[in-house]
């Protein structure tokens, strides 16, 4: 069996910039070449075309090309041309795409389309209840009525992208995964009153209201001291930087308490959760986070929203807490109240860690993806 991945990032030194979705597909990609599965890996909108295998995977940059007009139908059909020699050259049983703005409307494929949800334009600004450019709506639907299949990393996200798109296909629901090896407990003490929070400074993620948050937990506790590891995103609404934002809203107090760390590399972001006492996620919108699994991977109690996907991933008052994010008295309560409880934060932690060992495991994941995808091929043989 021989899978391709279409994708606009990668954690990769070569590549331009990459988040969770770029993880998950490094992640699952990695694992199915050990099970000897062919894996090709097509990273649009790069800075130059590359083509060169690494640790059994084949890898294709291709080159962001800028056109007078249509430019966003002609990259497509360049997409289609390139992508479709390789299906053939390479006879590769089918490709899977994402949902964000809708890359594969306009592209016709030599092998079956999966589309996975991980979150389109449509559902996110429907999450934040902000205005969405139309012809990115008009984008992710025809892609994902004209794709072979669907799957979803939760059943949140499976609902909601149905509902935003009318979509009456099958939606197979197979979770994001997370390597437990290289996410796992140091044996490491925290650092007493330590807050971590991690992933991008944007309002989506719930990081204005945690300054908030954290102002109370101030009061309550002046040792408490905040980590923010992450880059910062100018603000959809304002324009500003979202770091900006933050600090107006800390107090003078609460703010010197406030270390900024920017944009880290993975080691030293595995290092500064393990540090942490309590990990903070208070996000708005995710389809299913990558950053909740590292976190809960290294054993490590969160505090995080408590919309749709959080039921997915957490056991409330198990493996931490969710909370509504704009409660942000009780927020508060339960971050101090781990702060002060080691002990809890310990027993909390350890279930995090088993509940990720059984559920999002890579190596449990993995093996659901190739029994979808081998059932991909006894369909395509039988026609």
């Amino acid at each position: 069996m021989h899978l391709a991945f279409l994708t606009p990032e990668y954690p990769h030194l070569l590549s331009t910039p990459s988040g969770g979705l770029g993880t998950s597909i490094k992640n699952l990609a990695e694992q199915m070449v050990k099970r000897d599965v062919g894996i090709s890996v097509f990273i649009y909108g790069q800075d130059k075309n590359r083509v060169f295998e690494e640790n059994g995977i084949s890898f294709y940059f291709i080159k962001q090309l800028h056109y007078n007009f249509f430019g966003w139908y002609r990259y497509r059909k360049y997409l289609e041309f390139y992508i479709n020699k390789v299906i053939q050259d390479e006879q590769i049983d089918a490709l899977e795409a994402p949902d964000w703005t809708g890359i594969t409307a306009f592209i016709k494929l030599k092998c079956p389309l999966v589309i996975r949800m991980n979150g389109s334009d449509s559902y996110f600004c429907r999450l934040e209840d902000r205005p969405q450019k139309k012809k990115n709506f008009w984008f992710e639907k025809l892609a994902l009525k004209n794709a072979d299949y669907l799957l979803s990393v939760s059943k949140f996200t499976a609902e909601r992208t149905r509902e935003i798109f009318n979509l009456k296909k099958e939606i197979k629901v197979i979770p994001n995964s997370v390597d437990i090896e290289a996410f796992k407990p140091t044996g490491k003490e925290p650092i007493p009153d330590t807050i971590l929070y991690f992933g991008s400074i944007i309002r989506k993620k719930g990081v204005l209201e945690l300054s908030e948050i954290f102002n109370l937990i101030n009061k309550q506790n002046p040792k408490a001291h905040l980590v923010m590891a992450g880059r910062d995103v100018p603000d959809i609404k304002t324009g500003k930087s979202t770091r900006a934002l933050f600090e107006e809203l800390l107090g003078d107090e609460s703010g010197e308490k406030v270390t900024w760390l920017g944009s880290l590399p993975y080691e030293e972001i595995k290092a500064q959760i393990a540090k942490a006492a309590v990990i903070v996620l208070p996000s708005f919108a995710e389809a299913l986070p990558m950053t909740w699994l590292e976190a809960m991977a290294i054993e490590k109690a969160l505090v995080t929203s408590d919309i749709g996907w959080a039921k997915e991933v957490m056991q409330d008052g198990k493996t931490g807490y969710t909370v509504d994010s704009k409660d942000h008295i009780t927020y508060a309560e339960k971050t101090l109240e781990l702060l002060e409880n080691q002990e809890l934060a310990e027993k909390m932690g350890k279930a995090a860690r088993q509940q990720v060992v059984e559920k999002f495991s890579t190596e449990v994941v993995v093996e659901e993806n190739i029994r979808f995808y081998e059932g991909i091929l006894e369909k395509k043989q039988l026609d």
